[in-house]
């Protein structure tokens, strides 16, 4: 049974998610997390004793730390437009590094049913929330639509994430979303 330190097993996790921005997850062994999280060998695999549980562990990580993200950015008012745009803006350059680990995460969830019901969790709360802010801000987008709008974010998220930072501008994440929201006209 592994030790019950909520602190060193989010610092574990978090390192995790370090490396796969960094390294990909084929850089994500239990040697190279306990490094990362200057902890001594054998500790990542006394609370993870498989590769798939250091895996699921991070993307649970990630989901936790997003679900607590995404309620801060409700509490504010703010329209839709600027609520996106903040979102997109934020993960595209100061959270880069979560987002870099998501998409790794999410590529092998294809092949790893115990990692994608871990990051399910992360499709979910977008659906609820972007439909709790809809309502709080009087909008009447259909629920397949709200789908629709966050596959749209995601892709956009995904095209930020991966593009050089520092050609990311405030004001090319704010046109993207415009789109995203008002269409092409």
């Amino acid at each position: 049974m592994p030790p019950s330190n909520p602190a060193r097993r989010r610092a574990l996790a978090d390192a995790a998610i370090e490396l796969l921005a960094s390294s990909g997850v084929h850089g994500l062994t239990h040697r190279a997390v306990e490094k990362a999280a200057d902890l001594p060998p054998g500790t990542a695999s006394n609370y993870f004793r498989s590769r798939e549980a250091l895996l699921v562990a991070a993307a649970e990580r990630v989901a936790e730390l997003h679900h607590a993200d995404t309620d801060r950015a409700i509490e504010q008012p703010a329209s839709l437009v600027d609520l996106l745009t903040e979102s997109l803006f934020t993960a595209a350059t100061t959270l880069r590094s979560r987002y870099l680990a998501i998409f790794e995460l999410r590529l092998e969830a294809a092949r790893r049913p115990a990692l994608a019901a871990a990051l399910a969790t992360l499709h979910d709360t977008a659906l609820r929330v972007t439909s709790g802010h809809h309502e709080k801000l009087g909008l009447t987008i259909p629920r397949e639509k709200i789908a629709a709008l966050i596959a749209l974010y995601e892709a956009a998220l995904f095209t930020l994430v991966s593009m050089p930072p520092e050609s990311i501008s405030r004001e090319y994440v704010e046109n993207m979303v415009q789109v995203m929201v008002y269409g092409c006209s």
